[in-house]
């Protein structure tokens, strides 16, 4: 497979901040094209996004990032024949010469990955799912759906970032979303019965003027009741706290709880919710530095719920070794602009497999219209997906191609 044209350019995210989109041409005929996205709370060890830091856009330009790869990197690239997705990440990531991405930046080198890998599967003649797993074996993700936003993807005082629904009745992705979407009107209602702000987050889930855990969570358990399904059989709950937002001096801060917890005392507010309520699940639990409260909440829950590490992982295959071996979490979440390729993403997603982690497909908060994820998610056979709530086309497209994919396997 030889490059034969590379272009990129700087589109916009779902919040408005620029991105970078690449298209990659394999032996003239082959086009692959894959935009980037952005987190709002990111991880310390994250690879590093490529920013202008100028005056322009608030100094979220990416015109540094797609200048590299209209010029430095497209003049190595052109020509070259690469014999594998590995074979061209390897390069880019010698090409870098970093641990974090920080010389081209993990957005300009996942752009080139992820189109390199659309532009292969046309070469192959094959949906992406199938080009990157080649086994004929697949299996669709339940949708973990965003549908009360807090946290910093919200403008209320809620703590917790998601709030979250996950339609378990059936294995059939579209009957799923079907729930979801009768779930996701029922509490709109309910919120504006109760003159609640229906304004919409991040994600597309809603942000209401809510100020505890509880509140939300009751609030939720009526629009499942409401939209006629039984919370805890059909449909269950799920939580990503981005506990890094609250972390301060060694205490965590709840405003709208009014709380301050040490982390002994958030595992046993997390063991009231979950004898409360049906949570399957819950992310980045703690600071991704306190390792002694996961260690405690795995110790304690681990058992019972999936304990998500998100900015404890980073989809990083050595954080997750060290996060398995020291008993951590059993789960971690995948999102492929933490890692920079889409090589090492699968790396990490292999080695969670062989060590018994669910791995869980994740967008991020600043979102675009590719639909990779998607069919990561397919590829890998993850139990879960989460791409935010069941509005918004930049969340939506999404699971509208999971259902499209779900024609092709069925």
């Amino acid at each position: 497979m030889k490059i034969t044209h590379i272009k990129s350019r700087q589109i916009f995210d779902s919040r408005g901040n620029p991105t970078v989109e690449t298209d990659l041409i394999i032996n003239n005929n082959f086009i692959g094209r894959a935009a980037v996205p952005s987190g709002a709370s990111k991880g310390i060890y994250e690879a590093i996004e490529l920013r202008d830091k100028n005056h322009d856009y608030n100094g979220k330009g990416v015109l540094k990032a797609v200048d590299k790869i209209n010029n430095d990197i497209k003049n190595k690239l052109l020509n070259i024949n690469f014999d594998s997705q590995e074979d061209l990440d390897n390069f880019l990531i010698d090409l870098d010469g970093t641990i974090n991405k920080s010389n081209l930046g993990a957005n300009t080198i996942l752009s080139i990955s992820v189109a390199f890998a659309k532009a292969r599967a046309n070469f192959e003649n094959k949906q992406l799912f199938q080009a990157i797993n080649d086994s004929q074996s697949f299996s669709l993700p339940s949708p973990m759906l965003n549908i009360i936003n807090g946290g910093a993807h919200a403008d209320n005082e809620l703590d917790i970032q998601e709030f979250m629904i996950v339609p378990i009745k059936y294995t059939s992705i579209s009957k799923n979303l079907k729930i979801a979407c009768e779930i996701f009107h029922s509490l709109k209602k309910i919120l504006k019965n109760h003159y609640f702000r229906v304004n919409t987050g991040d994600e597309g889930g809603f942000a209401p003027d809510i100020k505890t855990t509880s509140q939300a969570l009751d609030i939720i358990s009526e629009a499942v009741e409401l939209a006629g399904y039984k919370l805890g059989e059909e449909v269950c709950l799920a939580l990503d706290v981005a506990a890094n937002e609250l972390y301060k001096d060694g205490k965590y801060y709840f405003n709208g709880e009014k709380s301050i917890f040490t982390n002994y005392e958030l595992v046993k507010f997390y063991e009231n919710l979950c004898d409360k309520y049906p949570i399957i699940s819950i992310e980045d639990p703690f600071f991704e530095q306190d390792l002694e409260g996961w260690k405690l909440l795995t110790e304690k829950l681990g058992g019972k719920i999936n304990i998500v590490g998100d900015d404890l992982f980073v989809t990083n295959p050595v954080k997750l070794q060290k996060g398995i071996n020291d008993k951590l979490a059993n789960s971690i979440l995948i999102k492929m602009n933490q890692i920079g390729t889409l090589t090492e993403t699968l790396q990490s997603i292999e080695l969670a497999k062989k060590n018994n982690f669910i791995h869980i497909i994740s967008h991020r908060s600043g979102e675009t219209e590719d639909t990779t994820i998607a069919h990561i998610a397919v590829a890998t056979n993850s139990p879960f997906i989460k791409t935010g709530s069941i509005s918004r086309t930049d969340r939506v497209c999404k699971y509208n191609e999971l259902m499209r994919i779900e024609e092709l396997i069925a």
